[in-house]
């Protein structure tokens, strides 16, 4: 309970506020402690960076099928002989497995700031600047996981999550 003229405690029954001497009229009320940015948000963001590695995970095995089966038989389909395929299937092989770790590292993050494990946030930072080059549904989530857990209050608010979780 709390004085409403000064926000200082008030005992139940107490019939003037010691900090400020407003006399309490009527019933108190217990107000529950507001909850911060990160214990709002960090199960959300979890569920997002789930979702995304998902659609990152099919877009990067549909890439590297079209490289390894389609690309491999390019010729063979009666493409010109001069158009030069040589450098595109490891090139698009390459990239497709690439995305396929950052979706990996995406489903860590997101696996990780679920069961609330203290290395997540700092994943999850990276992967939050990263994303950023991803627009549109990239930007989204890199800013979200930056408001969310890039500023101190937040990374102190998340170690006490973290503390807890492992506590429990």
């Amino acid at each position: 309970m709390f004085c409403d003229a000064c926000g200082s405690a008030v005992q139940p029954g107490q019939a003037f506020c010691s900090r400020c001497g407003k006399q309490i009229v009527g019933t108190t009320a217990v107000m529950q402690p507001r909850r911060g940015r990160v214990q709002e948000h960090v199960h959300l963001l979890s569920i997002l960076w789930l979702a995304v590695s998902a659609l990152h995970a099919v877009g990067g095995v549909v890439l590297y099928i079209v490289a390894n089966t389609i690309l491999a038989h390019l010729h063979e389909m009666g493409a010109p002989q001069d158009v030069p395929t040589g450098f595109l299937r490891p090139f698009l092989s390459v990239i497709a497995i690439l995305i396929l770790a950052k979706a990996a590292c995406g489903f860590i993050a997101g696996w990780g700031l679920m069961h609330r494990e203290r290395w997540a946030r700092t994943l999850a930072i990276v992967l939050g600047f990263i994303s950023l080059f991803n627009v549109p549904f990239g930007t989204a989530i890199g800013i979200y996981t930056l408001w969310v857990l890039l500023p101190s209050q937040s990374q102190e608010e998340y170690e006490t999550l973290a503390l807890a979780t492992a506590a429990a």
